[in-house]
């Protein structure tokens, strides 16, 4: 697993850009107490369920492998220029 320089990043932004589309999507809303471990494990279900990414291997499905999905999810909505993409 090969990890982006800017990993903390892509996984903070993948948090908010995944809160709005969790939102938008019917899911529900993350409220301002809500831990970083729900919302990672949260978005990263719906994102598999809706088929945006590849659900891990079984047994995989930890939280750092979780945020990981999430910073490369990330990663690919960015445009090619963008300064967290190089990585």
């Amino acid at each position: 697993m090969k990890k982006n320089k800017h990993e903390a990043e892509l996984v903070k932004e993948a948090l908010r850009i995944g809160a709005i589309y969790f939102e938008k999507r019917g899911a529900g809303r993350f409220e301002q107490t809500d831990s970083a471990s729900n919302k990672v494990t949260a978005i990263y279900r719906l994102l598999v369920k809706d088929g945006l990414i590849q659900a891990l291997a079984k047994g995989q499905d930890s939280e750092p492998n979780m945020r990981h999905k999430l910073a490369l999810w990330m990663e690919r909505q960015l445009p090619e220029d963008h300064p967290l993409r190089k990585g």
